[in-house]
C-alpha cells in the first residue's frame, strides 16, 4: 500500500511539474486566452485588471520558485508575459502604499503565510532564485489593515551544513 501511495504521489508531482509554464515567454503578444490555456493549462488563479483585462497566474509556489503572469486585454488577447519572482519585480513594492490585494495580484498566492509574536499582522513568504541561482525567500510584512509595512529578501539555507555538531 505504501508503494502505491508513493507512486501515486510521485505521478501527481510529475504531472504538476509538466503543466508548469516553463518558457512561457514563448507565448506571443496577440495570442488568445484559449492559446494560453492550451499551452499551459488552467492557471493557479485568474484576476481582473484595472483596464478590464485579466491576468492568468501560473504559480509554482509553495515549492517551486517561478510565478508566470499572462496579461490579457479586455478582448482576451495576450499583451504581456513575464516571470515575477525576480529582484526587479519585488523592488516595485512600496511599503506604506501597497496592499495585500495588490501583492497577490502582482505575485500570486505566497508559498506560506506566517504569524509571529513580534509582528502584528500576516507575513507572506515567497520562494525564488536570484540571478546567481541561489535559493531565496522574499518576506512581505502586512499590518492589520493589510498594508505592506516591510519587505525584504533573505537566503534559504535548507542545505547549509550544521556547524553545531
Amino acid at each position: 500500500m505504501r508503494r502505491l501511495l508513493a507512486s501515486t504521489a510521485t505521478t501527481l508531482l510529475l504531472a504538476a511539474c509538466a503543466a508548469a509554464p516553463f518558457g512561457a515567454a514563448g507565448l506571443q503578444s496577440g495570442a488568445t486566452r484559449q492559446d494560453a490555456l492550451a499551452q499551459f493549462g488552467n492557471p493557479t488563479r485568474a484576476v481582473r485588471l484595472a483596464d478590464g483585462g485579466e491576468r492568468l497566474q501560473y504559480s509554482q509556489q509553495p515549492f517551486g520558485r517561478e510565478v508566470w503572469m499572462v496579461d490579457l486585454d479586455p478582448a482576451g488577447r495576450v499583451t504581456h508575459v513575464r516571470q515575477v519572482m525576480r529582484d526587479a519585480e519585488f523592488n516595485r513594492i512600496v511599503p506604506g502604499q501597497w496592499t495585500r490585494e495588490e501583492v497577490e495580484r502582482e505575485f500570486g498566492p505566497p508559498a506560506q503565510v506566517d504569524a509571529v509574536a513580534s509582528w502584528n499582522g500576516p507575513i507572506y513568504t515567497y520562494r525564488w532564485r536570484d540571478l546567481d541561482r541561489a535559493d531565496m525567500f522574499y518576506w512581505i510584512y502586512f499590518d492589520r489593515q493589510n498594508v505592506v509595512q516591510r519587505a525584504h529578501r533573505g537566503m534559504e539555507f535548507y542545505s547549509a551544513p550544521d556547524r553545531g555538531r
